[in-house]
This record gives structure tokens, sequence and C-alpha cells, in this order.
């Protein structure tokens, strides 16, 4: 079955707070799995490691904005919803929920700001990208946007979409 488009947010780098966030937009994907059942996680794990986006991680969303500045993202909820913040503390808020996917480029900001008391997702990397959390400060942001702007591009969209054309 065709993957639908994403919806594409482009979010500004915020300086004054030292969030990098990226030229290249975030992609949410709605309810691209049915998750009806207990095997929602399985199914995300699957799915990202066929279209070489391996996971490694079972979790919520941290309660505090934060980016990772040496690799992308891709957040499979499986559980529950929230409301997310993207971009940093004066990003845009969104809302998310089970069977939805978040591609977040490096450098892109996020936050749990509520969600259910049942929610948890999937985190998965391309190959060989390592990740780390930042917090955003402004006197390293320089250098974070140094590391962001060097992060490949991945060759694969981790649900087999249309990242690849809207990425390069």
């Amino acid at each position: 079955m065709p993957v639908s488009r994403p919806e594409a947010l482009l979010i500004d780098a915020d300086e004054a707070s030292g969030f990098p966030n990226s030229p290249l937009p975030v992609l949410i994907y709605r309810q691209i799995i049915d998750v009806a059942g207990e095997r929602a996680a399985s199914t995300f794990e699957a799915m990202f490691a066929a279209h070489r986006w391996p996971p490694e991680w079972r979790y919520g969303l941290f309660d505090f904005d934060h980016f990772h500045s040496t690799a992308h993202e891709a957040l499979g909820v499986f559980r529950g919803r929230a409301r997310i913040r993207l971009g940093g503390p004066h990003g845009s808020q969104h809302e998310i929920a089970a069977g939805d996917v978040l591609v977040l480029p490096a450098g892109v900001g996020h936050a749990n700001l509520a969600s259910s008391d049942d929610f948890a997702m999937v985190g998965a990397y391309p190959p060989g990208q390592r990740w780390e959390v930042e917090r955003g400060d402004p006197a390293r942001f320089a250098a974070a946007c140094r590391r962001v702007a060097a992060v490949a591009l991945p060759d694969a969209d981790p649900v087999g979409g249309s990242l690849p054309s809207l990425w390069h």
C-alpha cells in the first residue's frame, strides 16, 4: 500500500535559545499503521528496519526541549497521544497520536508538553548516526549548526515515503 504524503513543516533556527533546527522539513505521517492490538511497536520496528532506519528504543518523549545535532530521528507513536512542541521553547505545538510517525531532521528541537499516561514511541536512526541530547545553548549555537550541517542525508524514508524527494 502506498504511503500518503506527509505534512512537511519548516522550522526556522532559534539562535536566541540555541536551537539550530533545520532547513529540511519535519515530516509527520498520520496513521501509518493500524494500532489495534498489541503489535504496534513491533510493526514500527519492522517497518523502520526494513527501510534502513534501525530501531533503538521504546519510550516516551522527554518533557524538556532538546535536539540531536548528530542524527536524524524517526519516532513511531505506538500507544496514546501527546501535545508536542517542535522548534525549541518558542516553537509550534502539534498533536500526535498512535499510528503517527515523525521524522525529525538533525537539529530540530522537540518536547512533550502533555500526553496520555500510556503514550509511547519507537525511536530509530539512519545507520551509523549516533544521537545525543542537547538542550540548546546560545553560546554553542554556531558549533551545533556546524554539526547539524555535517549529518549525512539518509537514502531512504523510514516508512517508505517521500523523504528522499523532500530532503534532497
